[in-house]
């Protein structure tokens, strides 16, 4: 759809204030399914980088070396994870949606489930095609949970009430937190390889060309998982 088709479809909207509650309504089983299924796919691939063994995705990093320390599943960990990151929303006055609530239990329950149905790769060529299928689907997943806008995940929202907290940059503020889990998740014993470094350079163009994909017009915009401006200006994670 072009920027004028988005534009005329807004102001038609406006002006009729029953049209935006009528586009949602019919929206929403749309969304819902998008919510569900991309959760879902987001544990799925954590787990398909797990099985790769090539490197994991920073916060995937975290709760592998956590998981390895407490003898917790991964899925475990990352519920957990999410839980105390969702309390540090509280003294950034950060408002959860339904969406984040859900994310904290789907991403880890699928990621568990995933992990006891796929073995480990066996043989490089194998845990290439994993590390690959794990990027892609990430993104797609991204792509699909995002454009539902039910509210960022938990791990979101703590880097968009820094942002808004301290006043530096998406950008900055996303790099040193992820710097951080990388770091600690890899003294703890957690996977850092190739793998993540390919997952950082190649989620970006990858989320944003299945953000367009997944677009839902009409969907509201106050639920947006991005800090400022359109699901384009940055590239958030479950």
């Amino acid at each position: 759809m072009s920027v004028t088709s988005v534009t005329s479809l807004t102001s038609r909207l406006r002006r009729s204030p029953r049209g935006p509650s009528r586009l949602r309504g019919a929206r929403l089983p749309r969304r819902l399914s998008q919510l569900g299924v991309g959760l879902a796919l987001y544990g799925a691939s954590d787990a398909l980088l797990v099985r790769g063994g090539l490197g994991l995705e920073p916060w995937g990093v975290l709760h592998q070396g956590l998981s390895e320390l407490t003898g917790l599943t991964m899925g475990r960990v990352s519920i957990v994870v999410g839980a105390l990151v969702l309390l540090l929303w509280i003294p950034m006055r950060q408002r959860p949606g339904f969406g984040t609530v859900c994310n904290v239990f789907v991403v880890g329950i699928a990621m568990d489930a995933t992990l006891a149905a796929v073995p480990d790769g066996r043989g490089l060529p194998v845990r290439v095609a994993l590390l690959l299928g794990g990027v892609v689907l990430n993104a797609i997943a991204t792509g699909l949970y995002i454009s539902a806008r039910f509210g960022p995940g938990p791990r979101d929202g703590l880097m968009t009430g820094l942002h808004r907290r301290t006043g530096r940059s998406i950008r900055l503020v996303r790099t040193v937190i992820e710097v951080a889990v990388v770091v600690a998740g890899f003294v703890l014993g957690g996977s850092v390889g190739v793998g993540t470094v390919l997952y950082a350079v190649a989620i970006g163009p990858l989320a944003q060309f299945f953000l367009r994909v997944f677009a839902i017009p009409g969907a509201p915009a106050r639920s947006a998982a991005v800090a400022a401006g359109s699901p384009a200006g940055a590239i958030l994670r479950p």
